[in-house]
């Protein structure tokens, strides 16, 4: 009963995002002060029942009801209750509702947290979310049900989670990527309604801008999440690897990053306008294309879902009609609301025009790559494939390129400046730069001219940030009234720059310094890696909730002293029989120790045995915490927080004329 309670939901769910999708639209249209009135409640009343719907999934997983597919062919009965509720997002169905419900709760968000708009542009943007919300619910109903039920009968105890998703990642990076994924639709809606209203203004900017920031945020956390859900759980050590899927959640992340510095630039000084709204259908039509490329079956990914055609071919309709209408729209409209306002060729827009067309160029970059096999074997020229060379022979050196932009853009002037100040400002931090080039990588062991390289850029972007702060809070005079009155906005723009350089040195450290041993050990053996001894003390049998494990036990000791006890296991599920190797640590903020167990090797005890020596690779992840808190810190600017007024029925009319 509950699966039907929860199917029924959705359906209701559906006909109200249909009602969203019409009243408001045609109210903005007929200028009915009624109609556009609804949008808020719409909205509201569409995540309601896509709540209900998720909950309904959720209780008959923790229920084990068997008798929903879904649930037996994704959970079991020894699986233990946290990795019950994540199961309901570890398949296509699941996911899928998951993103519809994260769609609603932006939509909503959307409904109650911008009553300072005018109520014809707020009915606009809800009613370009409704539509959305129709296509992704429609394919749910009717491609991909969560609550079908099992014919004839129930098996005792279901299938069983992959044990892949039998880890907290499941958890939290599903939600927090499509957060930053469907978040985009929120900017996308926007550029739309300014398109229909063709107000494409400093307000529609000023509007648009927090809810982006929002999304990019979640969405660098998503993709950091991933990384570090990669590098522990898999056993083999890294954190990226150019994976079509990876590739799918990166891509839509380096349209957002433009569109991000393109909107401040829209705000501050009404320039590039058209060229934002474009960003905008593009960053949310890179994330369509994800789904499309995850949920399709075109993809054999450990990250893929295992679906048929149709499916595939639901998004590509629905994907077509959305950028096909959307740039149809923008053919028409953006020539008409195109900027006029001059700029310098030195300025700040400039080194900001310059940043876009970097990320741009990345972008296109990383989905020629991604695409390029899918298309040759769609024309039947054969197996291609394109791996971790091209993509770092590429875009390495873009964001080599970028960096010093970034360390130039603070400093710089808007509308014009002029090349000898830019030498004045930035002479100091330059010879910085240099001297920690030139010092700094010795203390990883050795001198190595790309991490040389990273220093310089990283050093040039730190040591750039701090003389921007130390210049404004000269012009205050006072160092703590000073930095008070810094925006919010501003220490976004610092922090986020200063996660870029710290994921910077993160990446090349950790990928010139590494050292791993592939080995054969038995009990009682010792390896020296980099300094440290690992010793195999001894091998444990263990049982889990749901799995059987042979694990080993290892000190570390540096200097004759332990500093660390590892146990990685080899875990056998009981339910499906599968294999899997969890990975022990010993992390630290300048270094990892990392111990994966292979198979057995022999009849003497002997096990196959990864050891890995990871300097600073934990500097990437905190990096990309420390881009997100930027992100986040943009949003409480008080120009995003201030109310305009009530929305009177005049003030609905003028707008809708325009």
């Amino acid at each position: 009963m509950i699966a039907e309670i929860g199917h029924f939901a959705l359906i209701l769910a559906l006909g109200l995002s249909l009602c969203l999708a019409v009243v408001p639209a045609w109210g903005a249209w007929r200028r009915n002060v009624a109609a556009m009135a609804l949008a808020p409640g719409l909205a509201i009343g569409m995540l309601v029942f896509v709540s209900i719907s998720f909950a309904c999934l959720a209780t008959v997983f923790l229920q084990d009801d068997f008798s929903v597919a879904l649930v037996a062919n994704h959970s079991n009965s020894l699986l233990p209750d946290i990795y019950k509720f994540s199961a309901v997002w570890g398949n296509h169905e699941g996911s899928l509702l998951l993103w519809v419900l994260i769609l609603a709760l932006w939509t909503a968000a959307v409904a109650v947290f911008s009553s300072q708009l005018p109520l014809v542009m707020l009915a606009r943007v809800l009613s370009v979310m409704g539509g959305v919300g129709v296509g992704f619910l429609s394919f749910s109903l009717l491609t991909s049900n969560p609550f079908a039920r099992l014919l004839p009968g129930a098996p005792a105890d279901g299938s069983d989670l992959n044990p892949l998703l039998q880890d907290p990642g499941l958890i939290i990076h599903p939600p927090l990527l499509y957060m930053g994924y469907v978040g985009f639709s929120v900017a996308f809606a926007f550029a739309i309604a300014a398109l229909l209203g063709g107000r494409l203004d400093a307000a529609w900017a000023r509007w648009s801008r927090p809810w982006t920031n929002i999304a990019w945020a979640f969405l660098s956390l998503g993709i950091m999440l991933g990384s570090w859900w990669a590098y522990y759980e898999l056993g083999w050590g890294g954190w990226w690897f150019w994976d079509p899927v990876e590739n799918a959640s990166f891509m839509p992340w380096l349209a957002g990053t433009a569109l991000v510095h393109s909107l401040a630039v829209t705000e501050k000084r009404g320039l590039f306008k058209s060229w934002t709204v474009l960003l905008a259908i593009f960053a949310f039509s890179l994330s369509l294309l994800g789904t499309f490329m995850v949920r399709s079956g075109v993809l054999t990914s450990v990250h893929a879902f295992a679906t048929d055609p149709a499916r595939g071919m639901y998004i590509l309709v629905f994907l077509g009609i959305v950028v096909g209408g959307s740039l149809t729209l923008y053919a028409l409209r953006a020539p008409a609301v195109s900027s006029r306002v001059g700029f310098a060729w030195v300025s700040r827009e400039t080194l900001l025009l310059a940043n876009n067309v970097v990320f741009l160029v990345a972008t296109l970059t990383v989905l020629f790559g991604t695409l390029f096999p899918l298309i040759m074997d769609a024309l039947g020229f054969g197996k291609y494939s394109v791996g971790p060379p091209y993509f770092n022979a590429v875009f390495v050196p873009l964001m080599a390129l970028l960096t010093p932009f970034m360390g130039l853009g603070p400093l710089s002037r808007w509308k014009q400046d002029s090349g000898a100040r830019w030498q004045r400002e930035l002479l100091v931090p330059a010879l910085v730069a240099l001297g920690c080039a030139v010092t700094l990588p010795w203390l990883g062991g050795g001198f190595n001219l790309w991490v040389a390289l990273a220093v310089l850029l990283a050093a040039w972007l730190v040591v750039g940030l701090a003389r921007d702060v130390i210049i404004r809070v000269k012009r205050v005079g006072d160092l703590g009234r000073g930095l008070r009155r810094l925006a919010p906005s501003y220490w976004g723009m610092v922090l986020a720059h200063l996660g870029f350089a710290m994921a910077l040195i993160g990446i090349v450290a950790t990928s010139q310094y590494s050292i791993e041993h592939d080995l054969k050990m038995t009990p009682g053996d010792t390896e020296t890696l980099a300094g440290y001894e690992f010793r195999f003390v001894a091998l444990e049998q263990k049982r889990g909730p749901n799995y059987l494990a042979s694990e080993a036990q290892f000190e570390v000791s540096q200097g004759g002293e332990v500093i660390a006890r590892l146990a990685p296991q080899k875990r056998r599920y009981l339910a499906g029989g599968s294999m899997m190797t969890e990975a022990a640590i010993d992390p630290g903020l300048f270094r990892d120790l990392y111990v994966a167990m292979g198979e057995p090797v022999g009849s003497d005890g002997g096990w196959a045995i990864r050891l890995h020596y990871k300097p600073m690779v934990r500097w990437m992840w905190l990096g990309a915490i420390f881009m997100a808190l930027g992100g986040f810190a943009t949003v409480a600017d008080r120009r995003y927080r201030q109310q305009r007024g009530a929305r009177t029925a005049p003030e609905v009319a003028h707008a809708g004329a325009a």
